[in-house]
C-alpha cells in the first residue's frame, strides 16, 4: 500500500531525519539510502522495517548532520596537516611560483578541524528509535488505506452476489429453454427417435451444462474473501489466491453458458473479479 512518513529530531548527537515511502509490490522489497556514518547499522534498520512491513516496496532515506562543535571543542588533525605540508612542498618543487598555503586555507581543509567523536552505537540506537517512530506513522497511513480498500472490495462482493442471485432466479427458465432447443435439434437429426433415448440424451446434455456447483463455489469463495478482510494479520497473498479461484469458477461458468443471460453474468463476474484482483495487489 502507498504511504509516506517523515520524522525529524534534533539531538545532542546531531540532527536526523527519516523519510519512508511505501508503494505497491507483490513481495517485500526494501531500498535504503544512509549517510556514511550509519551504513554499519543498515541491518538493524532493515530488521525494523521488516518487523512492520510484510508486503510492498519501501524506500527509506536517512539524513544526518553531526552536531556543530564550538571552536574550543575542536582539535587539529596533525596527520592531515602534515600531508598538506608534504603536498605543498612537492607542488613548489614542480611549480616554484605557486603561492604557499595560507593558515586559513589549511584550517578549512576537510578533516583538519575535527569535532568531538560521537559514539557509533549510541548514534545507531537513536536513529533506530527515530525510524520506529516514522514506521508507526507509516503503518497508520497504510491501515487507513487498507480500510478504504476493504470497503471497496466489500462493495464489489455485494455486486457479485447480486449477479449470482439474479442468475439463480433465471436458471429454471434457462434450463427450460435449453431443454426445448435440445429436443428440437434431436428431433431434426433423425426421422424417428425413441422417446426414452431422447430423454436420456437430453438429461446428459443438460447435466453437462449444469452450473449450480460453480455458482455455489462462487458464493462460498465470496464469503471467504469477506471473512479474510476481517482479519488483522497480513492477508494480501491469501486474497491473491482467492481471486484466482473466483476467476477459475467464473471461467467455468462461462464455458458452460447456453444462454445470453448466463454469458452476460459470467462476463460481469470476471470484470468484477479483475477489478478486485487489481485492488488486492495493494493490500498487505
Amino acid at each position: 500500500m502507498t504511504a509516506f512518513a517523515r520524522c525529524a529530531a534534533e539531538t545532542p548527537l546531531g540532527q536526523m531525519t527519516w523519510e519512508v515511502r511505501s508503494v505497491n509490490h507483490r513481495y517485500r522489497e526494501v531500498a535504503m539510502r544512509l549517510p556514511e556514518e550509519l551504513r554499519f547499522a543498515e541491518g538493524v534498520f532493515r530488521d525494523a522495517i521488516s518487523a512492520v512491513v510484510n508486503r510492498g516496496r519501501v524506500d527509506a532515506l536517512l539524513r544526518y548532520t553531526p552536531p556543530s562543535a564550538d571552536v574550543a571543542e575542536r582539535d587539529i588533525d596533525v596527520e592531515v596537516v602534515g600531508h598538506l605540508a608534504n603536498w605543498s612542498d612537492r607542488v613548489h618543487a614542480i611549480v616554484p611560483d605557486a603561492k604557499p598555503l595560507q593558515i586559513s586555507e589549511i584550517l578549512k581543509w576537510p578533516g583538519v578541524m575535527s569535532a568531538p567523536a560521537v559514539d557509533d552505537e549510541v548514534l545507531a540506537d537513536a536513529a533506530a528509535d527515530l525510524l520506529r517512530g516514522a514506521l508507526s506513522e507509516l503503518t497508520d497511513s497504510r491501515e487507513g488505506e487498507g480500510s478504504a480498500l476493504a470497503s471497496i472490495l466489500k462493495d464489489k462482493i455485494a455486486t457479485a452476489r447480486g449477479i449470482l442471485s439474479s442468475l439463480t432466479a433465471q436458471l429454471p427458465d434457462i434450463a427450460k429453454v435449453q431443454r426445448q432447443r435440445l429436443e428440437q435439434r434431436l428431433m431434426e437429426m433423425v426421422e424417428q427417435v425413441d422417446p426414452e433415448r431422447l430423454e436420456q440424451e437430453v438429461v446428459i446434455l443438460l447435466a453437462r451444462s449444469e452450473v449450480t456447483e460453480e455458482m455455489d463455489r462462487l458464493g462460498l469463495h465470496l464469503d471467504e474473501v469477506e471473512q479474510i478482510l476481517t482479519r488483522t494479520e497480513p492477508v494480501g497473498r491469501r486474497l491473491d489466491f482467492m481471486m484466482q479461484e473466483l476467476n477459475r469458477e467464473a471461467n467455468t461458468l462461462g464455458s458452460k453458458s447456453a444462454q445470453l443471460e448466463q454469458t452476460s453474468a459470467s462476463v460481469d463476474l470476471k470484470v468484477l473479479i479483475e477489478q478486485m484482483r487489481e485492488q488486492v495487489q495493494n493490500i498487505e
